[in-house]
């Protein structure tokens, strides 16, 4: 009884945490329109191993921040979002050789 028990409450927290499906545009948009909306602006960037560019957009003071990944065709998704961002010192080396 108690595994039945736990496992609905298991599934009835992924279910109500569900994480909503990408919203997805073009680059020039999707950067328009948080700049727009939300007066952020590109902070960090960095290509991923698929050829991907990762970007961290931010406002000026860090109120709000958003995580966006476009796709070589140019295809930008938003794939997170939040406030409180920081900026933090750069400790990591470079690989050597």
């Amino acid at each position: 009884m108690w595994k039945t028990l736990a496992l609905s409450a298991a599934f009835a927290f992924v279910s109500s945490t569900a994480i909503a499906a990408p919203q997805c545009d073009q680059r020039d948009s999707v950067l328009q329109l948080l700049s727009k909306k939300y007066k952020e602006a590109p902070v960090a960037i960095g290509v991923t191993n698929t050829g991907g560019l990762v970007e961290v957009l931010s406002t000026g003071s860090g109120s709000t921040w958003s995580i966006i990944v476009t796709t070589p065709n140019g295809m930008s998704c938003l794939v997170a979002a939040g406030e409180g961002w920081q900026v933090k010192e750069q400790v990591a080396m470079e690989p050597e050789a």
